[in-house]
This record gives C-alpha cells, structure tokens and sequence, in this order.
C-alpha cells in the first residue's frame, strides 16, 4: 500500500526518527520491538531471514527495485530532500525498511543445535565492529555466535548495514549470566579459546581442537576481562611479525582479529588434531 508523505514531521513516519540519535534509536526500538533495515539488498535479505516488515519508507526511484517483495506492506514515499532531513544523511541505497524482531533463542537452546564453531563476543559496544564480525563470522562458516549481556546489537542499523545482511544469516544469543557464561559453554561440550594478543598463546592454527569450539574475542583496546581469560581452556593468538612487534604494532584491530582467527577456527576443524597445518 503506497501512501505518499510530504512531511517530515508527519506522525506516520514516527519509526524512522532521528536515526543518528544512538541512545533514542536503542530505546525506542526496544520499546516497539522493531529495527531498521538498509538499502535494497539488506532489505531484502532481512524478509527472505522472515522478518516481518512493518513499513518502508523510499523515494519514487528506489520504489520499483523493491516491489517484488514488498507484498501489501505499508510503503512511505517522499522526496529525496525529505528523506534526507528524516534520516540525518544520505541514503546511498535508497530505502529504510522498519521490521519487527523476532525473539532471540536461549543460549541454552542455541548450544544444543550448534554444530561445532562459535563465536562468543564480549562486550563489544561498538555497532560497525559487531557488524563486521558478524560478516566475517557468517563468510568462513561459523555456525553461531553467543553475545554478552553488554555486548552490542546486531540488529541496531549500523551493525546491521555494515554487515551486509549477514546478521539475519547466522544465528546468535544472548547471555543472560556473563559470570557463569563460559562454564554453561563448557557444560554444553564447548571446548573454549580465548584470543589474546599475547604472543606467548598457542598460534590459532596449531592449537588442538575438540569436536565443539567456542572462540572468546574482547572488546577493541581491552581485550578479554580477566575473569574470562582465566576460566578459559585455552589462550590462543595470531602470531605477529617479529618486525612489526619491534616496531611497536603488537596487535591487531578486533574486526581484523576476528577474521583471521575465524579462518585459522575454520581450518583447524577439517585437520585431525595434533598434525600440522598448512594452507
């Protein structure tokens, strides 16, 4: 149903209001239960995941790329200087899309059927950096990723457009107990591995590896906590380049981290534990 706005301030349009206003946007979605999606592809890959879409909100020329699988949704068109002055910038793609979450598994739950690689992200606050990981985690094949309670969201609209659509691919829960977290992991036959810049660690790819694997990954600049460093089975990192550490670069930025740790994951679990391995 095409109703056409020429108001920013029109009510209908309440969704998709001050989107650059993070601590507003994290309440108010919360409240209504809903999150935004981007840009045609991203749009489209959230219906095909099978979330419901409570309305889009696009200029004429962005309407007929979407049609197809809009149905009888509630689609607001405006100008493009409208739709500028709602969002706050520039839509490069053209069309935002309200959707409705959808209840988010029990890690319980989640740890049964997860097949045997996971991602555990500690609280990451950063909405790009779990967007990313998210993008990264889905492209090598990790099965599910397990949040802390702090840690970001991954349908909030940044994280959501950084990672392609890659959120709705992969499935993911939230821990409700971080004190008890990994031991849960541990009940649940999870073999866990905390990454750490610290040189002296197990290289990713050398480490031996159960049947189950839980990668633990830190927050940008503070790593891992303590607490969780210590009840892991086992730190692992990325070995570095002896120049580089000489010159001071000692680490890796998360997001970068994530995706080399996922592929060196990903590899170590086609490869009979304790044999080398090579590319």
């Amino acid at each position: 149903m095409l109703e056409y706005v020429t108001d920013a301030d029109d009510p209908r349009l309440s969704d998709y209001t001050r989107l650059r206003d993070v601590e507003l946007r994290k309440s108010l979605e919360a409240e209504r239960g809903l999150f935004l999606a981007e840009g045609e592809k991203v749009i489209r890959r959230a219906i095909g995941a099978g979330y419901p879409v409570r309305s889009v909100l696009t200029t004429r020329r962005w309407l007929a790329p979407l049609e197809d699988v809009l149905g009888d949704a509630t689609v607001y068109v405006v100008s493009d200087e409208i739709m500028s002055g709602i969002a706050g910038f520039q839509v490069h793609r053209g069309a935002l899309a309200s959707m409705e979450r959808l209840p988010l598994p029990a890690m319980d739950s989640l740890l049964k059927g997860a097949a045997g690689r996971l991602l555990v992200l500690e609280d990451l606050v950063d909405h790009s950096n779990v967007g990313a990981i998210f993008r990264s985690a889905a492209a090598l094949g990790v099965d599910a990723i397990i949040l802390s309670p702090r840690c970001a969201d991954p349908l909030y609209r940044r994280a959501v457009k950084v990672s392609m659509g890659a959120v709705f691919s992969i499935p993911y829960a939230r821990m409700d107990d971080w004190f008890q977290g990994l031991a849960r992991l541990r009940e649940a036959g999870f073999q866990t591995l905390a990454l750490t810049p610290a040189q002296d660690a197990v290289p990713i790819e050398e480490v031996a590896t159960a049947d189950r694997v839980a990668l633990l990954l830190g927050a940008e600049g503070d790593g891992l906590s303590s607490h969780w460093l210590a009840e892991a089975d086992q730190a692992v990192c990325i070995p570095m380049s002896a120049a580089a550490m000489a010159a001071g670069v000692d680490s890796l930025n998360v997001v970068a981290a994530a995706a080399i740790a996922c592929h060196g994951l990903m590899r170590a679990s086609h490869v009979p534990a304790g044999q080398g391995r090579t590319c």
